[in-house]
């Protein structure tokens, strides 16, 4: 595999490392901020909004920088223990400060009204609509400067700021045809240059100053006083969130504490839908072409969202998680797409923007992922192991879920024996995808099960005859000669996606098949420990280039190691990959193996939801729990009955 490490004798590039950004959320949008205090990434109203500062995509494309005039690098980084406040702390010659960053969350605001986007139920909290920064001074003196240079619509459109009210603290910014009104207030004195709002001010010791941006009617803070309550109010409110999960007292639990905090912060409350990152177009190969927009909900994520939540106890985020699909799937039927907008809109055309140069000169930057057409046909068993989660986790299947299951799973049905696009959404020639196979008997298996739950025998003896037939077809033609699940049908090619025989239960874990399938994997299909894709010499995706270890491969692994048996591997495999983690403790999609460079979107949820997988996995193997209440597919005995047509009780051991 080709190294990435940058030429010594390079220029150092003017786009920080993707790990080095910092992830801010008011759980409907988010902002990434830079080391030197830039926010380099904020769309508004919402993550899949068009950007207003797009710096991480071209140094031209808007910033908001607030920290010390003569200084770029902090002398620490670190989030409010249990929150999603940024504290950046700075030391000069003169003095030292500290900046804490944070999207405002405060009490519900529609008392009187209806908000024209929530559709789960209504919270005790909502997103303020406010991005606040807030400096003081801990000794000396120290000057500090704000600038703030929004560029519209993907830095398409370039604002006009002018002063509002008495004085010099608040600002307006507007773009002709643009819906996104920018309000600055600070007790700074704001000045402009050109498209530019800037301040200035020399803080001594015990000095505080605020600058808060909003964007709709719910006001700014107005004073330092309001703003630090304010920031009080979001950081308790989300170690108040914290505490109700359950975190295994380990090590490893600030590392599933932060990937809570970061899945909750990539959920969309309106709706209760997943962004599966934050970003767009950040690169899979550095320079490369492997640039896409995840700024949506894939529907496969369903199925480890809904293991990650439940296992750490935030069964409400679940909850709205699973109808967010459910919502969807009872309008759509038997026409699933892979992914939806996270207002649960199909539609999600693919555009590139050419103006912009792309991190790091990877190019082209798209807005939109067209992959949403693709025929990917995992997406049925990843629905029915939601739906079949969901119900273990309530003892009952409500009738308004029953018709989507049926017409989920007679769709997986007629469609299993056709060629698509896979797991990894190629874009070169249709292919049998053996996981693809594998998830359309996760379908009729889960199918099964539930119309057991509900009481419809023949349809479970129907489907679950189905399912015994899909697995016969993977086992003779998804196999090679030396008994290891291969990529597709043509191929004795390796393929990552194989791990999830082992995390849906499609066979013993025991089987040979199984444990010379992991073993392969883990041997073959590796650099430097860490797992790929697949070998993009040995696969037609369509694309050119190579690219970085996929870190949720990675974490499967580990699972699947524990699944067989392979702990003290599982294990030290699982504290290196902990060891990638970004300073902040984040995760982007891949990882370069020989640098630890981060690679692709970021935050990634689904890389966080495998580390929640992996790591309960191994930690629940040191403990002596049972293993068999681990992972996604837990058993239903044949013998369980229901109580009724609508629920059944389940008996304690497979709780």
């Amino acid at each position: 595999m080709t190294e990435w490490a940058p030429d010594r004798g390079a220029t150092a590039s003017p786009f920080p490392p993707i790990a080095d950004y910092g992830f801010l959320s008011d759980c409907e949008t988010c902002a990434l901020v830079a080391p030197n205090g830039n926010v380099e990434w904020l769309c508004l109203p919402r993550f899949d909004s068009p950007s207003v500062f797009g710096a991480i995509l071209d140094r031209d494309a808007g910033r908001f920088r607030l920290g010390p005039a003569d200084i770029e690098v902090p002398a620490a980084r670190r989030y409010l223990p249990g929150t999603n406040v940024l504290e950046t702390s700075w030391g000069t010659s003169g003095g030292w400060i500290i900046v804490r960053d944070v999207l405002l969350i405060g009490p519900w605001h529609h008392e009187h009204d209806r908000s024209r986007t929530h559709r789960r139920a209504p919270t005790d909290y909502d997103a303020d609509h406010v991005l606040l920064r807030m400096i003081r001074c801990v000794n000396g003196e120290i000057q500090v400067t704000m600038e703030c240079d929004p560029r519209f619509d993907y830095s398409r459109k370039v604002g006009t700021w002018e002063h509002t009210g008495p004085g010099y603290h608040e600002a307006v910014c507007r773009a002709e045809d643009c819906d996104v009104e920018l309000r600055l207030t600070s007790d700074m004195n704001m000045g402009f240059e050109g498209p530019w709002a800037t301040a200035r001010t020399l803080m001594k010791e015990g000095d505080k100053v605020f600058v808060a941006l909003s964007w709709s009617d719910h006001p700014a803070p107005q004073t330092n006083e309001e703003a630090y309550d304010r920031l009080v109010w979001t950081a308790h409110h989300w170690q108040h969130w914290l505490d109700h999960g359950n975190f295994p007292d380990h090590p490893w639990r600030t590392h599933l504490q932060r990937s809570a905090l970061t899945l909750k912060g990539l959920s969309y409350s309106p709706t209760g839908a997943l962004v599966a990152a934050a970003t767009t177009s950040l690169p899979e190969t550095p320079g490369g072409e492997r640039n896409w927009d995840y700024r949506f909900s894939w529907i496969r994520d369903s199925t480890f969202m809904l293991w990650g939540l439940y296992t750490l106890g935030f069964d409400w985020e679940a909850n709205d998680f699973f109808y967010f699909i459910a919502d969807i799937a009872e309008r759509q039927q038997d026409v699933l797409q892979i992914m939806y907008a996270i207002d649960g809109e199909g539609e999600i055309p693919e555009f590139t923007l050419d103006h912009l140069s792309g991190y790091e000169g990877a190019r082209p930057v798209r807005i939109g992922n067209g992959a949403y057409r693709q025929d990917q046909h995992d997406v049925w068993g990843a629905l029915l192991d939601s739906i079949y989660l969901h119900t273990k986790s309530r003892n009952h299947l409500d009738d308004r879920i029953w018709p989507i299951v049926q017409a989920q799973v007679e769709t997986a049905l007629a469609k299993w024996r056709e060629p698509d696009r896979g797991i990894w959404e190629i874009r070169g020639e249709p292919r049998h995808f053996t996981s693809s196979k594998l998830m359309c008997w996760v379908a009729a298996d889960r199918g099964a099960r539930l119309a057991e739950i509900r009481g419809e025998l023949e349809c479970a003896a129907r489907w679950q005859s189905s399912a015994d037939e899909i697995k016969k077809d993977i086992l003779e033609h998804g196999v090679d000669e030396r008994g290891v699940f291969v990529q597709h049908y043509e191929t004795d090619a390796l393929d990552a996606s194989a791990l999830l025989v082992v995390l849906t239960r499609f066979l013993p874990t025991d089987d040979e098949r199984v444990v010379k399938t992991v073993l392969a994997i883990a041997d073959e299909l590796t650099e430097e420990g860490m797992v790929l894709r697949y070998r993009t010499d040995q696969t037609d995706d369509g694309l050119s280039g190579e690219e970085g270890s996929f870190a949720i491969c990675s974490f499967w692994l580990v699972s699947a190691l524990v699944e067989i048996g392979e702990i003290r591997r599982a294990r030290d495999m699982c504290d290196k990959l902990l060891s990638y983690a970004s300073p902040l403790g984040l995760y982007a999609e891949e990882i370069d193996p020989r640098s630890g460079r981060h690679l692709g979107n970021f935050p990634q949820a689904f890389t966080h939801l495998a580390l929640i997988n992996a790591v309960m996995h191994v930690i629940q193997a040191d403990q002596g729990l049972e293993i068999g209440n681990l992972p996604l597919g837990r058993e239903l005995t044949r013998q369980e009955r229901p109580t009724s047509r609508s629920g059944a009780r389940e008996s304690s051991n497979n709780s």
